[in-house]
């Protein structure tokens, strides 16, 4: 094994006992800490400078309404941004940053309760903090122990088991989640609809008659991309169509297999799946994925206000 990959392992190996160390140290100021973040009326404002900004700027983007304040940023009127009912989390390894220091009298002058994470438990920070979060490594994982490596790994994990913590205190479920995650996998299936994600550009393509031959069937199925055809019949009232069934390239497929040479002398009605799934367009996308999950289909027809066929959403759309 190289020198090169000898020096990644041992990174890892230092970093992974960094966090290990924290174990021990999870007692009731960290319950305290979760207890005050909880209870916070307003918002949780994260700050720190240099590499445990950058750390308090993911920390802030986990979960509840928090945001990420660079003390320089403070002294130049963004100390407006802070208010009663708010919760800061200042984070500094050795708990003596000059920059953040300075900050921390603004924030006591205003009441406001701190959460001072450092690796330091006898530092001006901790010493200021209404709850200290003792983050401290024996090593940094670089040969020269002096790049913020293993701290700055300790630091996140402590920030994540906050926000785990957080999450169990609270019973935040997927919904809750995906209020402040909007942009996300869960996000999109949770509060997305189905009218935003479903495709319609193969519309007309994706329509047939009962009363259509299956070879021209196949053409449209390829055109239309979606790997299906949606049979219609007039309804009573002029220009309303109502759903009576659909063709997959599957059924085509078993259809060519049962009839052989008889095939081309079928309609749309003779081998098409009728009453098929469907979703309406103002349904979640989550329902849409449950729904082709619990029948094992890849598709489903959405309709409309009217019962109208008005598009097609897959499974991938729903992800």
């Amino acid at each position: 094994m190289s020198e090169i990959i000898n020096s990644g392992i041992e990174c890892l190996k230092q970093e992974a006992e960094a966090i290990l160390q924290l174990i021990p140290r999870m007692g009731d100021e960290f319950e305290q800490a979760v207890r005050l973040i909880s209870n916070c009326q307003g918002k949780v404002i994260v700050t720190g400078v240099g590499k445990s900004g950058h750390i308090g700027s993911k920390i802030a983007a986990t979960g509840t309404p928090s945001f990420y304040l660079n003390p320089l940023d403070a002294y130049h009127g963004d100390l407006g941004m802070i208010a009663a009912g708010d919760v800061v989390m200042a984070i500094s390894y050795s708990g003596n940053t000059d920059e953040l220091l300075r900050f921390v009298p603004l924030i006591l002058d205003r009441q406001i309760p701190i959460i001072g994470i450092s690796g330091n438990p006898d530092s001006l920070l901790a010493r200021y903090s209404t709850i200290h979060l003792n983050i401290s490594v024996h090593h940094e994982a670089d040969p020269l122990n002096l790049a913020p490596t293993s701290s700055t790994t300790a630091t996140l994990a402590m920030g994540g088991a906050l926000a785990c913590a957080f999450i169990r205190y609270r019973h935040f479920n997927e919904a809750d989640f995906a209020q402040f995650h909007p942009g996300g996998t869960l996000g999109k299936r949770l509060l997305g609809r189905v009218r935003d994600f479903m495709a319609t550009d193969h519309l007309e393509t994706w329509k047939v008659s009962p009363q259509d031959m299956l070879s021209d069937v196949i053409i449209r199925i390829s055109e239309g991309k979606k790997g299906l055809v949606v049979a219609l019949s007039p309804m009573a009232e002029e220009g309303l169509y109502q759903v009576e069934g659909i063709i997959t390239d599957g059924d085509m497929r078993r259809a060519m297999q049962k009839y052989r040479e008889q095939f081309f002398s079928l309609k749309v009605e003779d081998v098409m799946s009728r009453n098929p799934k469907r979703i309406h367009d103002d349904a979640k996308l989550s329902e849409a994925a449950d729904l082709m999950l619990s029948n094992s289909i890849h598709a489903l027809i959405v309709l409309d206000d009217k019962e109208q066929f008005c598009g097609i959403i897959d499974y991938f759309a729903c992800q």
